[in-house]
Order: C-alpha cells, then structure tokens, then sequence
C-alpha cells in the first residue's frame, strides 16, 4: 500500500461523500478507491468510515484522522514545492463553474494565457448562473457575483464590479431616453428583468445621487437568468439594463448601448472565488486561484481589487 494515495483516497472520499466521486476525481476506479481505503484501516486497525447503501460518513477515529491527513497533506505539497529542483509542474483536472458573461467575456479569451504557463492542467468548466452546490456536485471552485451567503465555503474576495444602467438606441427610439431613474417605474419603460438563482425573481436595484436613493423595481415583458441572455435582450432593444462595466464597455464603445443617468450611482458588486471547506487544495487548484486573482486586477472590470492572498469563511450561494 502506498500510504500518500492511501490517505488522499481516504480524504476525497470523506470530501464528496462517495467512493464513486472520489474516485471520478481522482482518475482511478472505484474498487481502487475502496481498496486503498480498506488498506489503511488495516494498516491503522481502526474504522475509519461508516458506509450505508445511501452515504458515507466518518467514525470518531475517522474525524481525528481526517484532521491530521490534511494537515499531512498540505506540509508534503509544501515540501516539495519549495526545492528548487523538484518537479512540482502543477497537474491535474479541475471542475469550476463560472457565471456565463464572465466566461465569455474575462475568462476564456484569457486561457491561453493560463496554458501557456500550466500546461498539464485540464478545467472542466461550468457556464452557467445557476446556484451550484459545490460539495455535492463535487466543483473544485466557484466564482460568484454578489454577497456570498453559504457558511460552509471558503471564498477570496478578488475585486468589486462596477455597474452601469444602459439601453440600446433602438429602445430609446421607441421609448425616449429616461431623465430620471424613478421613470422605469412610472412612465411606460422596461427593463428586462433578471431572475435570480437564490430567488427566482428580479430584485430591486438601489441607485443613489447624492442625498437620494432609490430602489427601482421596473417593469419587465421579459426576465431571464442567464447573464448572457439579458445582455443579448438589452442589445435587441427589448429593455433597459443593469451590467457591469466589463460587460458593457465594448457595446458602450461600438454606441450598440448609451449609458443612462450620469450623476447616479450604484453599490458595486462584489466577485468572489469560493470553494469546498476542509479540503486538501492541490497545486493545480491553488495556481488556478491564483492566476484568476491576477487576471481579476483588471481596471476596466473593478472598481477597487483584493490582491491580498486572504481566505476566510463566508456566506455563499456558490
């Protein structure tokens, strides 16, 4: 028995709750999986794990170990990264899910760059705006708009959005250019709505000038909740939008969308990197995380950016 895969066959197992999702992630079979996890508690000659037909969960012994397997973990990765002639080329495949105008706009036209320098990794990638469970549904790493609401995540702030509110000239021809943000509310406007994946249902959007704030609710003939689908729905006139600066500033430059309400503010969104509590981070994930922190530093995306290597646990809806 090698105890090291030993010990991370244990590990992912507890993570996922499964030998089955341990094993998809680790790229071995699931009888080696179970193997190599019958192995170490011969070897220790205490039960780790309690298994039903439904789930897996841990013994008392097993907890204890759990904790002092990361910890083994960790150091080991440690160790070998910091000799200069080690072979510590990070490898590996990952699973993350993204918001879909992030995708298409940030971070796949900059993957190039991420292989060019990380060749050995492969990224299944998740497109979607959709809430993800990343424990159960096994995701290495999340990166998420908005205040994060799941205690049982870690998440790194990597920077705060700029939002504007737009409308395409075809829509300010059939309705008039709006003066004042209360307009979508009372005059005959739209927007197009955006349905939430916490709730279901368009929120309000705060905007503030000065001593006022409001909280526009407007009226929609459609909602969406795909981030790429409301930004297709603006450009076709169908309403007026709520978008961050990253999203909007090619179609402000093209006048394929016209800002609105100059003086008016909005609370910036803020993005966070979330992932699974308690789990071994491998090499390839921490230089992923890293690099999505690099690539996050852009100006014309933030407003402000958290370049700071902080975790913390957080609330998220990840």
């Amino acid at each position: 028995m090698d105890r090291f895969d030993a010990m991370q066959a244990f590990a992912r197992v507890v993570e996922t709750g499964s030998f089955t999702k341990a094993a998809d992630t680790l790229h071995i079979s699931r009888t080696s999986v179970t193997q190599l996890v019958q192995q170490l508690e011969a070897h220790l000659q205490v039960r780790l794990l309690n298994r039903t037909t439904r789930k897996v969960g841990m013994t008392a012994d097993g907890e204890a170990y759990y904790a002092r397997v990361l910890r083994l973990l960790a150091d080991l990765q440690e160790a070998e990264a910091c000799l200069p002639g080690a072979s510590v080329t990070p490898r590996g495949r990952l699973r993350v899910d993204v918001p879909s105008p992030f995708a298409s706009t940030l971070l796949i036209p900059a993957l190039p760059d991420f292989y060019a320098r990380y060749p050995d990794i492969r990224i299944d990638l998740g497109v979607s705006d959709r809430v993800v469970d990343v424990i159960d549904e096994n995701v290495d790493c999340v990166v998420r708009g908005g205040e994060l609401t799941d205690l049982s995540l870690m998440a790194r702030k990597v920077g705060d959005l700029e939002l504007g509110v737009f409308a395409a000239p075809a829509y300010l021809a059939r309705f008039g250019t709006p003066q004042h943000p209360q307009e979508l509310d009372v005059l005959d406007h739209r927007i197009v709505g955006f349905l939430w994946a916490r709730t279901g249902r368009a929120l309000p959007i705060a905007m503030r000038r000065d001593n006022e704030q409001l909280n526009i609710k407007g009226q929609y003939a459609l909602a969406v909740d795909d981030g790429n689908a409301y930004l297709a729905a603006g450009l076709a006139g169908l309403g007026v939008l709520w978008l961050p600066r990253y999203m909007s500033q090619r179609f402000e430059a093209t006048g394929e969308l016209v800002a609105l309400f100059p003086g008016w503010t909005m609370q910036p969104m803020p993005l966070y990197l979330a992932y699974p509590p308690n789990r071994h981070i491998s090499r390839a994930l921490r230089v992923f995380i890293d690099w999505v922190v690099e690539l996050m530093a852009s100006p014309a995306a933030f407003t402000t950016h958290s370049r700071n290597s902080r975790s913390a646990q957080v609330h998220s809806d990840a």
